[in-house]
């Protein structure tokens, strides 16, 4: 999932933002979000907290509430992510050299009224390029539709009784996967573990396992029991070191 953030208080501008990511994203099958914001209120921080994705943020230098270096400034060090693009805007060119000698890893400056447009698409470009490199996802076509899931979403798998397909339990919701758990299971990386011949985990999601339970707690809140006998042992020994 990848979301992009536009935190900007002219309508116009906005809404140019948003067309030309719509543009750039008819090129991807990726799931994408945009969220659209005219200030650094509460719910644009309570956006930036939450873990839902690789974040693509394109931030006003200034606005009647608030600064976008100051919101660059929460994201780095308030929430500790260093990892999301952060373009910052402005009508003033003259707030570049600031920007730029912040120490915030910003991905670009861009003075909105200097071949804006062309520029969005350069540093989306760039952003993109970042997220591939940096997330390992799960392909797959289901319905003719083609889908990339990030590994670090997905918190278990799931054989779905009397069919063909399973179902993948992610951070954000529910998607359906045609084939085997086991024709699943080659698809992943180390992070995951058959437990059960009906389900695969995240070992990274699990919150606890409860041996004498034999209950498994994900950091969601969901749980499970289909824990294998002969996969206790690998288990335990899998939570131990990602802890």
């Amino acid at each position: 999932m990848i979301n992009f953030i536009i935190c900007e208080d002219e309508k116009e501008i906005r809404k140019n933002t948003k067309s030309c990511i719509l543009s750039f994203m008819m090129n991807y099958d990726i799931d994408y979000k945009i969220y659209e914001f005219d200030a650094y209120n509460k719910k644009f921080e309570d956006i930036v907290k939450e873990d839902n994705g690789f974040k693509i943020y394109f931030l006003d230098i200034k606005t009647n509430n608030g600064s976008g270096l100051d919101a660059a400034r929460m994201i780095r060090e308030k929430y500790d992510d260093w990892v999301s693009a952060i373009i910052i805007m402005t009508s003033y060119a003259e707030y570049k050299y600031e920007a730029l000698s912040s120490r915030l890893y910003l991905l670009d400056f861009i003075v909105k009224f200097d071949n804006c447009d062309k520029k969005i698409k350069e540093d989306l470009l760039i952003a993109m390029k970042s997220y591939d490199k940096r997330y390992k996802m799960l392909s797959y076509e289901y319905n003719h539709t083609y889908y990339k899931l990030e590994y670090r979403q997905i918190i278990y798998i799931e054989k779905e009784t009397d069919s063909k397909r399973c179902i993948i339990k992610t951070k954000y919701g529910e998607q359906a996967i045609p084939g085997t758990l086991s024709e699943v299971y080659k698809k992943l990386d180390d992070r995951f573990l058959k437990i059960h011949k009906s389900m695969i985990v995240n070992v990274n999601e699990i919150s606890k396992y409860e041996i004498r339970k034999n209950k498994i707690t994900f950091k969601n809140g969901d749980h499970t029991h289909l824990i294998s006998r002969n996969k206790k042992k690998e288990l335990i020994e899998s939570v131990c070191s990602s802890n």
